[in-house]
């Protein structure tokens, strides 16, 4: 598969990078890591402003009408600062409702959503029950659930609505590793659900979204992590050189972009498989997750340690991406359990 940008693709990853590079600095990364683990006007600015809420969801119900590879392009910017923003469960969540929501039920949320007024997560549950049309159970390690306004839940064969004020439902946030991606646990006591009107196709698109948009922020942590070593490699200087002259440390910069390709492929072969509708997508979006993320988390290990002592301190930023990086690694399936999902359609009963 021969892969490039469009024109308006290009501007697009262009126009994103400019606004997460201005917009989604450090300081204000901390701040929000202080608070509720979303930086709020950034998400309005990203929303109502860039208007890129949208990306994947079809024109005719408010969105952009892009595709899986702007999704990604998206993703990986903002993971290249590190962003504080609920942007992988609003990705799943606003699909699943295009996807799978009645007329009645995307005219109550996707608006909302689309415009940053309502902030939705989607998480998946094998521990539900449902009776009546009511939930009961519990579910962990849930993105973003202490700030959500509305849950988009999905379990095998069914998907349902859940409101965050609904009766029966507590939310109990955490203080997690990543701090930009807070984990909350959800207890339902018999909460009234509303069950989308095609369950089948909402789980057509919430995995495939979700590993997209990991897989993206993954690249974009890992391309940060080399860019800013470099940058480090250029200003340090021992022994009367520049650090970034010995061979040692070439050599490990070296290793990092070459995976850091590798990985850019994965990412956008799957993208681009998706919007296709390729024979092949599910090997590639399992391949671009376990692939793009174990590669985030080696390049960001690998900038701690070439910084120095200055990489071990937590005012470095260096921490947030290693952070970041290792969240990323377990979301939505480990690499090992991709990479059996992958052995298997390769060599089916012989894996």
């Amino acid at each position: 598969m021969h892969f490039a940008f469009t024109e308006e693709q290009a501007m697009i990853a262009e126009t994103v990078k400019q606004f997460f590079t201005e917009n989604a600095t450090s300081l204000r990364t901390r701040a929000a890591m202080a608070t509720d683990g979303i930086d709020r006007a950034l998400w309005a600015s990203f929303c109502a402003e860039l208007g890129l809420a949208g990306i994947g969801i079809a024109e005719e119900l408010g969105g952009a009408g892009l595709g899986m590879v702007e999704l990604a392009i998206v993703a990986e910017a903002a993971g290249g600062q590190v962003a504080a923003l609920p942007l992988l469960g609003h990705a799943m969540a606003a699909r699943a409702i295009a996807a799978g929501g009645s007329a009645a039920q995307q005219g109550d949320w996707l608006s909302k959503l689309l415009s940053g007024e309502a902030i939705a997560v989607c998480e998946g549950s094998h521990s539900l029950t449902c009776t009546d049309g009511k939930l009961s159970g519990t579910m962990d390690c849930v993105p973003h659930g202490g700030i959500a306004d509305l849950f988009v839940i999905v379990a095998p064969g069914q998907a349902w609505l859940v409101r965050a004020d609904a009766p029966g439902l507590s939310v109990t946030s955490h203080v997690t590793m990543d701090q930009t991606r807070p984990l909350a646990t959800l207890q339902f006591d018999g909460v009234a659900a509303d069950a989308l009107a095609d369950p089948a196709a909402a789980l057509a698109v919430v995995p495939q979204t979700g590993w997209i948009v990991t897989a993206a922020e993954a690249l974009g942590v890992a391309q940060a992590s080399l860019d800013l070593t470099v940058g480090y490699a250029k200003e340090r200087v021992q022994f009367g050189r520049a650090i970034g002259s010995f061979q040692a440390y070439k050599h490990r910069l070296a290793d990092m972009m070459i995976e850091i390709e590798q990985a850019r492929s994965a990412v956008y072969w799957a993208a681009c498989a998706v919007d296709e509708g390729a024979e092949e997508a599910a090997i590639a979006l399992h391949s671009a997750k376990s692939f793009a993320a174990d590669t985030a988390f080696m390049c960001a290990g690998n900038m701690i340690q070439l910084h120095g002592g200055i990489g071990f301190t937590w005012e470095h930023d260096a921490h947030l991406y290693f952070k970041r990086a290792r969240a990323l690694q377990s979301m939505l399936g480990h690499g090992d359990w991709h990479r059996e999902q992958v052995a298997t359609m390769i060599l089916g009963a012989a894996a």
